[in-house]
């Protein structure tokens, strides 16, 4: 259908009412990759501080070996506090666990040989290989939306990944990322943004409306604290969200990550072959 690349959410359990069923990212994308030979696979995103790091390095670095380069990890903190008691990882330490655990997977990812000792982790001249086939490593992009994610995504990630943004709420973050990259001493043209968009193809926008709104509104969560809303959603006839979709490609955005109203097939055919052809 021509779709630049696949996206798998990440989570292990998540306890919510209506039941939300999310297949394991990493053993999802790599049955698509055996399948599949151009698309790249993402994680949107994975969970990394519910992820062992070394066994993580692993099974990631596997999936990119297996599918050919085609791997793009994109990794956050995490939001659901009862997921992580589950797992038994401390919820008030995941962002200094998720730097660790980055940190440890690229090391493995780019170096020949890893020394390192931190926490309970105590690798000693480990080797891992089969190495990425993407080189030095396949990108990393930081998702999330408070300002230590922003800073993350543009001090050490290859780009910053989001959702459910509105192009003006999208521009305003996606500024703050450059400029923590510049205060690095980073070029900012060297990262890549990525934004989630709902999407639902309909007759008319009048007619889809209502159906849209009550999806995102019971099946989908927007954090009070960032500037993710339900008002992104791009929905109506194919020309309308051709035009709500341009609104979004005149932030500079690299890529847009389309979700299916209620993943309905249909819908993934319409946005192929109605939508994007005149984008």
């Amino acid at each position: 259908l021509g779709f630049e690349s696949l996206w798998a959410w990440d989570h292990v359990l998540l306890g919510v009412e209506p039941s939300f069923p999310i297949v394991d990212s990493i053993t999802m994308l790599g049955a698509v990759a055996a399948r599949t030979r151009k698309i790249k696979l993402g994680t949107g995103v994975l969970v990394l501080p519910l992820r062992n790091p070394v066994l993580a390095a692993k099974a990631l670095g596997s999936l990119d070996v297996i599918s050919g380069g085609r791997l793009i990890l994109g990794a956050a903190a995490g939001w659901y506090a009862r997921e992580f008691d589950a797992v038994g990882v401390p919820f008030k330490q995941r962002g200094r666990q998720f730097e660790r655990n980055l940190d440890i997977l690229v090391r493995l990812w780019t170096q020949d040989r890893v020394t390192l000792k931190v926490d309970e982790f105590n690798l000693r001249e480990a080797v891992m290989v089969p190495r990425t086939v993407q080189r030095p490593r396949p990108p990393i992009l930081i998702g999330g939306y408070v300002e230590a994610v922003l800073r993350r995504a543009g001090t050490v990630g290859d780009g910053w990944l989001t959702y459910f943004y509105t192009p003006e709420s999208f521009t305003r973050s996606w500024e703050k990322v450059k400029a923590f990259a510049r205060e690095a001493g980073r070029d900012p043209a060297r990262l890549t943004a990525t934004n989630q968009l709902a999407v639902y193809v309909g007759r008319s926008r009048e007619e889809t409306t209502a159906d849209m709104r009550t999806w995102l509104s019971t099946e989908w969560d927007t954090a009070a604290w960032s500037e993710s809303t339900i008002d992104h959603a791009v929905y109506g006839s194919p020309a309308e969200c051709v035009a709500q979709l341009r609104a979004h490609v005149k932030t500079g955005v690299h890529r847009i990550i389309l979700i299916p109203y209620r993943y309905q097939p249909d819908q993934v055919e319409r946005i192929a072959k109605e939508v994007l052809p005149k984008l």
